[in-house]
């Protein structure tokens, strides 16, 4: 649903009963108290993967003179290194934002726990690197928003031993109201400066006013991603490594044609995937392109068409995308039609936004859809070995984790499908 610049009045959508399940009711928009914290302690602090052994701290101080700088270490209270990054600020209409750090730090070992501090002052923090080898865990949820079942969704993902977090668009439902975002960091700051936190756009973060105002300005200011890193020139598209795995993010809202930079990106990052070293292959977007939901019909069509047969030839494994406030799996499937070598798409656009649930579906079910439910939820993706990958989806049951739908999937690397697929590869990356 596009954000419409109305400040004064949300209106919280009911969601209605299907089947046997019967959903509990929505609940209110959470109203945080007016922060105690000293301007010049961090806030809002969250952390990303930057390359290679690197991790980007990110966090605001109100205090214009704070340093950018990181101590870290092994040991509570021992910080045996320290790093220095950078800062930016922003305003928008009538609100200036704080000081907003990215500091990169590292080397670091993997699957290790370190201690850390911002600003050379405040509270310690302690994150802990993914592993370098199988197995490696994601929680996964979009579609987040700062509600009372974002609190539940964010608390159900915390029991969760998961390594890193997928987010695939819209994150704080700021809607132009700038200090949203800064409610919305300290909402996840408990998860999000102890694990990576991999983010890409929604419609949500756009906030583009006509004339005034280009899009993504705060989103870009606050949730730097690897996209330098991964040799992207713009924040909406990157990728990065985790274990086994290679994911991309991509951008359903900047430009994605075949001549777009977006496209020409992604044409380079897949020809540099080695799926010796990383045999799972991830996308992560926010508008699905295999969605039987009756809300946001027909509006990822131009972007499948696109960049579908690319991610095919590359020989995809699973696309996880948002947008649609419910969930749904698919078979493999490409170009609409059940393919053993094409990719399963998952919805999970039900991480708790304020606009409620998306409980209309058409009818007859699609051959390629498996299961579909409108309840908010999140999914947890366990890339096992170089062959098998354990996914499930946790429904919101009241204040409950119910785990609701479970697939075990066979990578597309064990398969035959790659080497099937060289050829189609070969000449959509070096054209006609």
């Amino acid at each position: 649903m596009e954000p419409k610049l109305v400040l004064l009045v949300f209106t919280l959508i009911s969601a209605t009963a299907t089947c046997e399940y019967i959903r509990p009711p929505p609940r209110k928009t959470l109203h945080f108290p007016w922060d105690s914290k000293s301007s010049s302690h961090p806030q809002q602090v969250h952390i990303s993967l930057a390359g290679d052994k690197n991790m980007r701290v990110s966090w605001v101080s109100n205090e214009k003179s704070s340093q950018s700088m990181v101590e870290y270490g092994t040991s509570p209270g021992r910080y045996s290194n320290r790093s220095q990054g950078e800062s930016t600020s922003y305003s928008y209409l009538f609100y200036s934002s704080g000081k907003i750090h990215h500091t990169v730090i590292g080397p670091l070992e993997d699957n290790t726990v370190y201690y850390y501090r911002c600003g050379g002052e405040g509270p310690e923090y302690k994150l802990k690197t993914p592993p370098a080898e199988f197995p490696v865990m994601f929680a996964v949820a979009g579609d987040l928003g700062q509600t009372g079942w974002t609190k539940t969704t964010l608390d159900h993902i915390d029991r969760c031993k998961y390594d890193v977090h997928l987010l695939p668009g819209d994150l704080s439902y700021a809607d132009y109201v700038q200090h949203r975002w800064d409610t919305f960091a300290e909402l996840v700051e408990p998860l999000a400066s102890t694990r990576p936190w991999m983010v890409t756009q929604g419609n949500h973060e756009k906030e583009s006013i006509l004339f005034f105002k280009d899009g993504f300005q705060s989103y870009n200011s606050r949730w730097k991603m690897p996209f330098e890193e991964s040799g992207s020139s713009s924040n909406l598209y990157y990728s990065f490594e985790v274990a086994g795995a290679h994911i991309i993010m991509l951008g359903s809202y900047t430009d994605y044609d075949e001549h777009s930079d977006q496209y020409n990106w992604l044409k380079a990052d897949v020809a540099k995937v080695d799926r010796k070293k990383t045999p799972w292959l991830l996308v992560l977007f926010h508008v699905p392109w295999y969605n039987s939901n009756e809300a946001h019909q027909g509006e990822g069509d131009r972007m499948m068409a696109a960049m579908e047969p690319l991610l095919h030839a590359a020989s995809v494994d699973i696309v996880l995308a948002g947008h649609v406030h419910a969930y749904e799996r698919t078979e493999r499937v490409n170009n609409g039609k059940l393919d053993p070598c094409g990719a399963v798409h998952i919805t999970i656009g039900d991480g708790g936004n304020r606009e409620g649930l998306a409980n209309r579906y058409k009818n007859p079910q699609p051959a390629w859809s498996v299961f579909r439910e409108a309840s908010f939820g999140h999914g947890e993706l366990k890339l096992a070995n170089s062959t098998h990958a354990y996914w499930s989806w946790h429904r919101n049951d009241d204040d409950e984790p119910v785990r609701s739908d479970q697939v075990w999937i066979t990578s597309l690397q064990s398969s035959g499908c790659i080497a099937e697929k060289k050829d189609e590869l070969r000449k959509i990356l070096t054209g006609p």
